[in-house]
Parts: C-alpha cells; structure tokens; sequence
C-alpha cells in the first residue's frame, strides 16, 4: 500500500497557482464578438442622434431640391426646376462672389494670425496662462452675442471704433454701411470671434515639436525666421493643412456675422450663399429653391475637400519618397 506525502516548501513562500487554460476557439469569437456588442452599444445613442439630426435632414434636403415643396402639403415633383430658378435669381452670383470673397480674405487675414500669436505664445517665459485665457475668451461668447458686440463697435454714431479712430486723430471709415468695407469689417468680426481655438490647436502642435531640433537649427547659425520656416512649418505641416481645409469650409458657411450685423447689405455686398438660403426658405418660403443652394454648396465643398485631400497626401508622399 502506497502512501503520498505532501511536497515540503520553505517557510516563507506563495503557492503560485498554475497558469489558466487557453480559451477554446469558439469561446475566443464568442467573447470577441460580445466586447464588440458592447462597443457598439455604447456607440448607438450617438449613432441615433446622428441619423437624426444630420444624416436625414442632409438626405431630405437632396430629396426636396427635386421637389416643389410646402409644409402642410404634399411635396410635387419639378426635377431641376428649383436649379434653374435659383441660378435666374440676380442675387444667386452676388451670393457666391461674396462668400468667394469672404473666403479668401479670411485665409488672407484669419489664417496666418492665430500661427503668428501661438508663435508668440509658445515663446512666453511668464503670464503663459493668462493670455491664454485672453486669446481663448472670444471663443466662450455666443456667435449672436459676439456679432451684436460687433455691431455695437462699428456703430457710425457712438461706435467704440469711430470714437477711436477720432481720438487719435485719423479719418473715420464706413465699416459695414459701406459696400466697398462691409465684407472686409465682417472678417474682422470672424476672424476674432473663431481665434482662440485656432491658437490652441497651434499651441498644441508647437509644443509637441522635439526641442533638439530648434537647438540644432541654432548651432547651425539659423536665426528666428529660418528657424520657423525651416523647423517649426514642416514639423506642424499636417496640422496647418488640415485647419486650412476646415478654414475653407467653415467660412464658405458664414451667416451668423450677415444676418446680425449687415442683413445682407448694403447693396447686397454681404449676402452669402449660406444666407440667401436663409432668404429662401424663411423669407420666400421657397424650400425647394433652399435645398437646390444647399445641394451646390454641399457639392462644391466636396470636390473641394476631395481636390484638396488628394493634392496635399501626394504632395506628401512625394516628399516622402
């Protein structure tokens, strides 16, 4: 009769247990498969009030520019109707040029500011937080509150700016009673009002810039301006494109600064794209002729997106090869 006796272990040691089984394959997939289940879960509500509130009404619109369509009534189809009737209307070539127009002078103006002030920023020895805060503060204000400040200070009677301009002596301007300075007075309004994010974003993309470099750049003798353009524009390239690609598109979308500031005048000189639509659909009660503008401008966005996307990757790739 055989006897087992229990292996001894020195004083002081863990029983270490024996390393669990492999799951079998099909409990693998089945808890792959679960995890997933649970990811998109999470993802419904999201997905939910996308299909809601952007892909529907982005599909419906394309639906309605084919259609003569009334609330209350059962919507009639003209096929290219609403087209043809937008592109006879007299304001339809003002609208574009004025948003061309816009779009360029905010590249022009809006874009290059912000990189000038994260330069400045990131250079900051002191008060970093503070003036971050300042910069990023127009950003914290409702676009309506912000463009009534605007109209305040363009005010030709008690405006902030004429006042000043008088204190110091200097001729008065029109600001946006003019025709020839309401577009350009509108871009200020932008530009100051979508600052702060754009400055962060830069700020975040110099900071992540590997010191050695510039260290480098100064044993080789570079000064200030062939530091930045040699170190600090290719080593933030992506992400000065990309906000340039969102620069464009958001500001082929301007509204908010026309509709409060101007009303579209004087003389038509501030009507967008963005809003004759507004015109269309709420002033003339025109939805078919709204989404035929709508459906152009969502048209011309995405050619220019796809357009642009393909130059800058095989810009890159051959800077890669």
């Amino acid at each position: 009769m055989t006897t087992k006796t229990a292996e001894r272990r020195p004083a002081g040691t863990i029983a270490v247990p024996p390393p669990p089984a492999p799951p079998r394959p099909g409990e693998r997939g089945r808890r792959r498969l679960a995890e997933q289940a649970r990811a998109y879960a999470f993802l419904l509500g999201g997905l939910i009030c996308f299909a809601l509130f952007s892909w529907y009404p982005a599909v419906r619109a394309v639906v309605i520019a084919f259609q003569k369509y009334t609330p209350g009534q059962a919507p009639q189809w003209v096929g290219t109707a609403n087209f043809t009737h937008v592109l006879h209307d007299p304001e339809f070539g003002a609208a574009w040029r004025n948003t061309l127009t816009f779009t360029g002078l905010a590249l022009l103006i809006g874009f290059a500011v912000p990189f000038v002030l994260a330069l400045v920023l990131n250079e900051l020895r002191h008060a970093k937080a503070f003036f971050r805060v300042v910069v990023y503060l127009p950003v914290m204000i409702p676009p309506v509150v912000s463009a009534l400040l605007w109209k305040w200070f363009y005010d030709p009677g008690a405006g902030l700016a004429d006042e000043t301009l008088r204190a110091l002596h200097l001729p008065t301007s029109n600001w946006t009673n003019g025709a020839d300075t309401a577009l350009v007075s509108l871009v200020l309004v932008a530009t100051w009002a979508n600052l702060g994010g754009t400055v962060l974003i830069y700020l975040a993309a110099l900071q992540s810039i590997p010191g050695e470099l510039y260290e480098a750049a100064e044993l080789d003798g570079a000064n200030l301006l062939q530091r930045i353009r040699h170190v600090t524009v290719p080593q933030t390239r992506f992400v000065i494109l990309m906000l340039m690609l969102l620069q464009v598109i958001a500001t082929m979308q301007v509204f908010t600064e026309p509709f409060v500031i101007t009303g579209g005048g004087p003389e038509s000189a501030t009507v967008t794209v963005l809003y004759l639509i507004y015109k269309y659909a709420f002033l003339y009660n025109d939805f078919g002729g709204a989404c035929a503008l709508s459906v152009m401008l969502l048209v011309l966005l995405g050619a220019f997106s796809a357009l642009y996307l393909r130059l800058t990757r095989s810009g890159s790739g051959e800077e890669d090869a």
